[in-house]
C-alpha cells in the first residue's frame, strides 16, 4: 500500500478530485464547531492540501500532516509558505508515532477504509485524542463502486475492488474503541466516465490499491480488460458509465482514561460512574 501510494504521489492532486470534494465536506462540518485547539492532527493527510486548510483555519495550532508514504509528504512541501507551515511525520496509522492525548481535533478524510483491522486504528485514534478531543472522519462505505465489482464478477472469480465495512460496523467500532457519541451518515456520489478503463486509469493515478484477501496476483491482460469493459456497459446511462461512491462521515468525542465499552449486539455497556462530563468548545 504504501508503495502504491508513493508511486501516485507526485500525479495524485490532479486526479483526486472525488477526493478534494469529500474532503471539503468534511471540512464544512467541522467548521460548525468553534474550536481552539493546541494541537491538530491530518491523519492520511497525503499531499497536504487539506493540512493547508487546517492550518488556515487554525493559525496558531501545531497542525501535523501525517501520511504513510514519504513521497506525499514530499509533495506537501508545495502547499506550505512563510505563514502557514505545518509539521509533516511519515507514520502508520496503526502504530501513531504521537504521544497518548496529545491531539486536540483528529481530521481523517478518506484513509480509514485502507486500515486493517479497523478497531486497531481506531484504538490509536482514542489513544493519542485528548479526552476532550474531537475526531472528525470520512470513509467509504461497502456500495463503493459496486459497478466495478459487478462487471469484474462477470469476468473472474478474483477480488478486484476493496471491500468496505458498512456504517453500522463502523458504529460499533467507534464504540469498541471506546470514543463517545459518535454521529454517522452517508452520502452517494456518482462520478461519470467515458469506459471502465478511463476508470481503472484513474484509481490507479491516486494509488487506489486491492488490497482485499482472493485478489489476483497476476496482472489483467487486454483480453480480460475489454471483457470488464463490454460487461461494465449496461449501467452506461446519457453516454457516461457511473462509478458509485458510497461516503461515510463520522464524528466522536474522545474518551482518554475511559476504558474501552465491549459492543454486544451492537449495544455497548458503560458504568454510569465512569462517565465524566466532555468540555466543548
Amino acid at each position: 500500500m504504501r508503495a502504491a501510494f508513493e508511486r501516485a504521489s507526485s500525479r495524485y492532486d490532479s486526479s483526486a478530485h472525488l477526493q478534494t470534494r469529500v474532503a471539503e465536506e468534511l471540512l464544512e462540518r467541522l467548521a460548525a464547531f468553534r474550536f481552539e485547539p493546541r494541537t491538530v492532527l491530518d491523519l492520511g493527510s497525503g499531499t497536504g492540501r487539506v493540512t493547508r486548510e487546517l492550518k488556515r483555519r487554525y493559525p496558531r495550532a501545531l497542525v501535523i500532516a501525517l501520511d504513510l508514504a514519504p513521497g506525499m509528504l514530499r509533495e506537501a512541501r508545495r502547499h506550505q509558505n512563510l505563514w502557514r507551515r505545518f509539521a509533516r511525520v511519515c507514520g502508520d496509522a496503526l502504530r501513531l508515532p504521537l504521544k497518548d492525548a496529545s491531539i486536540d481535533v483528529l481530521f481523517s478524510s478518506l484513509m480509514l477504509q485502507w486500515c486493517e483491522p479497523l478497531d486497531a486504528a481506531l484504538a490509536e485514534v482514542r489513544r493519542v485524542l485528548k479526552g476532550s478531543g474531537f475526531f472528525a472522519f470520512s470513509t467509504f462505505g461497502p456500495d463503493t463502486l459496486h459497478e466495478l465489482r459487478s462487471a469484474w464478477a462477470e469476468v473472474d472469480g478474483y477480488n478486484h475492488v476493496n471491500h468496505f465495512p458498512d456504517m453500522h460496523e463502523v458504529g460499533d467500532a467507534l464504540v469498541r474503541a471506546g470514543l463517545m457519541e459518535p454521529v454517522l451518515d452517508a452520502d452517494r456520489i456518482e462520478v461519470g466516465y467515458g469506459d471502465a478503463l478511463e476508470l481503472m486509469r484513474d484509481l490507479k493515478a491516486i494509488g487506489a490499491h486491492n488490497v482485499t484477501a482472493g485478489r489476483s496476483r497476476a496482472l489483467a491482460g487486454r483480453s480480460r480488460l475489454e471483457r470488464v469493459r463490454q460487461a461494465y456497459e449496461p449501467y452506461r446511462r446519457d453516454g457516461r458509465l457511473p462509478a458509485t461512491y458510497e461516503v461515510i462521515y463520522g464524528a466522536s468525542w474522545g474518551a482518554t482514561g475511559r476504558p474501552a465499552a465491549a459492543a454486544v449486539g451492537g449495544v455497548a455497556r458503560i458504568a454510569p460512574g465512569s462517565i465524566g462530563h466532555s468540555v466543548r468548545s
